[in-house]
């Protein structure tokens, strides 16, 4: 028997952004263990904005499990938040009642930016650096410092190590700004592995003394970018079948469904949604291909076999909690009638 080190990770219930909890409990197993294995657990709620201190129990149910591989037996376990029935969602579970399909694929381009004594970091303390430009996918001390590389390059392979489905990183348009992406197949899937890798880099950059930024504007109305977390996905029927009739019909369904995409894209988006630095309205719906400044950018690609892959949503941001993105996603998709029937949402 092996005594391992289960690191329980949810979102607390703090508006309009949750943050991400987590604290260990040691299990003995034969073994690296299931999910099944793992028990239901508990803590404070009242700590957390999730319950009153009068009754302030609340469940943990394990729903993802991954090689911890900074911790020698060390697990990650993503969980949802329950009840004291251990049954019944908790309000602030995200992720329990959203609409899923292994045949949707997700890929998330998680962009944020480091942030040190209050200001992102390579800033000086007063003032800003040379104008952005030379920053994107930029190399060299004077555009990405000295530690920002480093800390980007470890949490790769975390992730990797992990099982995560990280692929890729790069250095972002403004100066302390970064980016990585994750992929996966169906809704949680996806979304599951984007809140690890939050909570992953967060808790590398605790050695660094470094913060992590996920506000979409942090810099606030400058000539600064701000930061998204552009959604890109498919279905079976967007990859197999699809078609400029189809495509056409799915864009009208996203405009009409316009504000509630917005609503859960993430907060503050007014900030960064403002036809500048490649970012279309918040109030007005575009798509456009290879079009940046577009609220779907449409690739090449997409066009080229048909009217057939995948597409890009550009409004989504750094802030937005993947689970609600890709539900809405979903939802919007559905409403499409594919060769006279609903296009299939699990």
């Amino acid at each position: 028997m092996t005594k391992y080190k289960l690191e329980y990770i949810w979102l607390d219930g703090y508006t309009p952004v949750p943050n991400l909890r987590g604290k260990t409990q040691i299990k003995e197993f034969d073994a690296f263990p299931t999910l099944e294995q793992l028990p239901l657990w508990g803590f404070d709620g009242s700590s957390t904005m999730q319950a009153e201190g009068r009754s302030s129990d609340c469940v943990l149910k394990p729903v993802a499990i991954y090689p911890d591989p900074v911790r020698t037996n060390g697990v990650l376990v993503m969980c949802e938040v329950m009840m004291p029935d251990g049954k019944t969602p908790h309000p602030s579970n995200s992720r329990a009642t959203i609409l899923d399909d292994e045949g949707a694929w997700f890929g998330f381009e998680q962009e944020y930016f480091f942030y040190k004594d209050g200001r992102p970091l390579g800033f000086p303390e007063h003032g800003y650096p040379a104008p952005q430009g030379p920053y994107y996918t930029g190399v060299g001390y004077k555009n990405v410092g000295d530690i920002a590389r480093q800390i980007v390059e470890e949490h790769l392979d975390i992730c990797l190590a992990a099982g995560i489905n990280h692929e890729g990183i790069n250095a972002e348009v403004a100066k302390g700004q970064w980016e990585f992406q994750i992929f996966g197949k169906g809704s949680k899937k996806a979304a599951d592995e984007v809140w690890m890798a939050r909570y992953l880099l967060q808790r590398l950059t605790e050695k660094y003394g470094i913060d992590i930024e996920w506000h979409c504007k942090p810099l606030g109305d400058t000539d600064w970018n701000g930061s998204g977390m552009h959604c890109n996905f498919s279905t079976a029927y967007m990859r197999e079948v699809g078609g400029k009739d189809y495509f056409e019909a799915l864009m009208a369904a996203f405009e009409t469904n316009l504000h509630e995409h917005i609503a859960v894209y993430g907060p503050d988006n007014h900030l960064r949604l403002t036809g500048k630095h490649e970012t279309a309205p918040w109030n007005k719906f575009s798509y456009g291909v290879a079009d940046r400044g577009a609220s779907i950018r449409v690739p090449h690609s997409f066009v080229n076999n048909g009217y057939k892959g995948y597409l890009e949503d550009r409004r989504p941001n750094s802030q937005g909690c993947p689970y609600q993105i890709a539900s809405q996603v979903l939802k919007t998709i559905s409403t499409v009638p594919t060769e006279g029937s609903v296009a299939k949402v699990a």
